[in-house]
């Protein structure tokens, strides 16, 4: 029988549905080789309950889901506790039947989200608002300003050449060219001091591999050589402008674009000089005993010294120097050891001979700058050069004008920017900022201006400059963003504490229109992170424009444990055996919401990528009623096994790991994965969920989101779920860097399509 006459009958009374369909399945005769009819069928079915239901209420039918082989014979031995894994099939991205699955799992989720009536309202809309000019903060190297812009709509964003502040601006890159859908993305950059070479890092596909080019500035031609197998790379000139420190993995079997999964090891930093040909590059620093460490290195302003910062996991790094006597390396550099121990942070900032500055927070939580004098690099002849703050975090600091620091702090989740003396510490002044982030900085020590780009929930972008050559220091505003069709005097952002389970003060702001009712009936979206000392600052989005705007909705960004908003107390609070921590504080922020009449659950949406994909995943699985729909983007879900794939083992300073029995028994607490249940009368339905991959995640594999989803329809199946469990699989894209904005559109014209078809929500024009 074939495919079209197996579907047929599920189309019965619905004739022009069937026609529509029916011309689709005429296209796809390749894959019907490939898709099994169970999938076939599954898609038929869904494409008519979604089609066939016009109104505006949640889509509430029930879903055939594809059937995924379950393989009970997978147990693993975690310390004693035997652990089912049936979906261990699904791990390997090559295999025809991994591949069969997503594309089924595709075929049921596209239909639901196409039939979305709003759908090309939405689209527009957001295209219309993200067709705006977007531009980072003017840099100088050697006699010439750089600078980059995306116009409104183009895929990636364009490097620009002039020859003065004021002088006519000329494209120096424009990666647009190098692909012609937009997934080639520039990935990593630096000049040498001079400004007559430029090494740019390419990306495909949103792949974290990447491949370093060399241009010439003043021809714009690129050098021959092409420094390939580079990955989370630091890339260092030597000051005669000629040489490149930089830090790659060695050649290993199999593919390396993106698709693989195999750990990521023995990175080596290695040394390339200008116009030859890679295979003579030469290892400078390696660790074979240690093949996991990533090796940073940062040739100092003077340029006498290598600085040389392994790092094991995603927090505390060890501290090398070597001396630079001769700028044509030929070989290993023998290296002094200044910090023995993974206990803290050392960031290299500037020095002046031997005397360097760092940023630590070695005994120092919220952050400390420090001097170390390479002569006598023992801790007990360390200086503090700027104290601890009591309360704001020291986020970063810039070396400028000579003498001088560019501090930023974070305070309260909000930016504070200031100038500082680098010989004494001593602050010279504060740069007014409204309640917001600073998104960019540039300034060089040898430089006398800066330039900082401002940003807050309604405001898109103001960058200002400052003349450091003539007091007093009064920033002056270069350029400033504007949106059409956006008016942010009709909107109000605020910031609130609430407690979380265990009464600590959790900070979130809230964002909506002015005058919103406070009557429970507004959709709310509440978007987390909480991991790796990262801080959710405010930010400029046009999707959440587009919410408030046309859905009448308010934002809640809740800033939970275990980010950086408040140092490294705030980090720890939420990491490790504390990781329950980061779950109740978001938890608690949708309690929140509700209990202040901003809305309620059936109209929650939670929303969290990478970690925060974690964040949701747990959250949907501990408080299922607490939400209306989740969207769970490249989440770590598989918490038994993220460290064997990729650079998965790095994450093992937040989350611990199953080899060791003490974490193993925290870990499968809260395991997405672990902990699905199936919905029934003592257990409430899973909130509509959309769970989201790219085939070229090599951050965050597929494949957590791929045995999360078959867990999870598994569970539903036959059960009292109603609302979606759907997956989203993109491809050429990856982690989320370097996506082309025609795929950014897309993905956000999704995710409102599925909360507005699974809360029945209504768009107002």
């Amino acid at each position: 029988m074939s495919l079209r006459m197996a579907v047929r009958p599920f189309f019965a009374n619905h004739s022009r549905i069937w026609a529509n369909y029916s011309l689709f399945l005429s296209k796809q005769t390749t894959l019907t080789h490939q898709i099994s009819y169970k999938f076939k069928l599954a898609e038929a079915r869904q494409v008519l309950c979604v089609c066939a239901s016009t109104s505006s209420a949640p889509r509430t039918m029930s879903f055939e889901y594809p059937e995924a082989r379950r393989d009970e014979t997978v147990v693993d031995d975690y310390h004693g506790t035997l652990i089912k894994d049936p979906y261990r099939w699904l791990e390997d991205p090559d295999s025809n039947e991994t591949k069969e699955f997503i594309e089924a799992e595709n075929k049921i989720t596209r239909p639901y989200l196409n039939a979305c009536p709003v759908k090309d309202d939405i689209h527009e809309r957001l295209t219309e608002l993200w067709n705006y000019p977007k531009y980072s903060c003017p840099f100088r190297r050697g006699d010439r300003y750089f600078f980059f812009k995306n116009t409104g709509l183009q895929n990636q964003n364009v490097l620009y050449v002039q020859d003065s502040l004021d002088g006519e601006a000329r494209v120096f890159l424009d990666p647009n060219t190098l692909s012609e859908d937009g997934t080639i993305a520039l990935s990593g950059s630096r000049f040498t001091e001079d400004g007559a070479t430029f090494a740019y890092g390419l990306s495909a596909s949103g792949s974290d591999w990447i491949t370093i080019h060399l241009k010439d500035v003043a021809t714009g031609k690129d050098y021959p050589e092409v420094l390939e197998k580079v990955k989370f790379a630091s890339m260092s000139w030597t000051k005669d402008h000629k040489g490149l420190f930089y830090s790659r993995y060695p050649d290993q079997t199999g593919k390396t674009d993106g698709s693989e999964t195999e750990v990521n090891r023995d990175q080596k930093l290695c040394f390339h000089r200008l116009n030859t040909p890679q295979k003579d590059d030469v290892i400078v620093v390696e660790f074979p005993e240690e093949p996991l460490w990533r090796i940073g290195a940062e040739v100092t302003d003077c340029g006498k010294y290598l600085i040389v910062t392994p790092v094991r996991d995603c927090r505390d790094n060890l501290l090398f120097f070597a001396e630079l006597n001769d700028y044509n390396v030929t070989g290993k550099l023998p290296l002094t050891q200044i910090v023995h121990k993974f206990e803290a942070d050392y960031e290299y900032i500037t020095n002046e001979g031997s005397v360097c500055i760092f940023r630590t927070n070695k005994n120092a939580p919220n952050y400390r700058l420090i001097k170390i004098d390479l002569r006598h690099p023992h801790e007990d002849n360390w200086q503090t050069l700027i104290p601890e703050h009591p309360t704001d975090v020291l986020d970063w600091a810039s070396a400028v004008d000579g003498d001088k620091l560019v501090i930023h702090y974070v305070r309260d989740v909000k930016s504070v920017l200031q100038l500082h003396s680098a010989e004494t510490g001593d602050m010279i002044q504060t740069f007014d900022l409204p309640v917001g982030s600073v998104v960019g900085f540039s300034g060089k020590k040898e430089q006398t201006e800066i330039f900082y780009h401002f940003m807050s929930f309604l405001t898109p972008g103001v960058i200002y400059h400052v003349d450091l050559s003539k007091k007093p220091y009064d920033p002056t505003v270069f350029r400033e963003v504007k949106v059409k069709g956006f008016d942010g005097s009709q909107y109000e952002a605020k910031q609130v504490f609430y407690s979380s389970k265990d009464g600590t003060k959790v900070p979130m702001f809230i964002v909506s229109k002015k005058d919103l009712p406070r009557d429970g009936s507004n959709p709310a979206l509440v978007y987390g992170y909480g991991g790796f000392n990262i801080n959710i600052q405010p930010s400029f989005s046009v999707t959440r424009v587009v919410f408030m705007q046309h859905f009448n909705g308010v934002v809640a960004i809740p800033n939970i444990r275990g980010g950086g908003e408040y140092g490294e107390r705030w980090h720890n609070a939420g990491r490790l055996l504390n990781k329950q921590n980061v779950f109740d504080d978001f938890q608690a922020a949708a309690e929140y919401l509700i209990a202040e009449k901003y809305t309620k659950p059936s109209l929650i949406t939670i929303q969290g990528g990478s970690n925060g994909g974690l964040l949701v995943a747990a959250c949907i699985n501990q408080r299922p009623d607490l939400y209306g729909a989740a969207i769970v983007q490249v989440g770590v879900l598989d918490m038994l096994r993220f460290q064997k794939f990729t650079i998965g083992h790095a994450w093992t300073s937040d989350y611990g790991s199953s080899d060791n029995e003490t974490q193993f028994r925290n870990l499968i607490k809260y395991s997405p994965l672990h902990n699905i249940h199936v919905p029934d009368d003592e257990r409430p339905e899973y909130p509509a969920t959309l769970v989201l991959t790219a085939d070229h995640d090599d951050r965050v594999v597929p494949l957590h989101s791929l045995k999360f989803i078959a867990a999870l329809q598994h569970a539903a199946r036959n059960s009292r779920q109603k609302r979606p469990l759907l997956a989203r699989v993109d491809t050429k894209a990856g982690h989320g860097g370097g996506k082309p904005t025609t795929k950014i559109i897309d993905e956000n014209t999704d995710i409102l399509c599925f909360m507005t078809q699974a809360l029945g929500l209504k768009f107002v024009k």
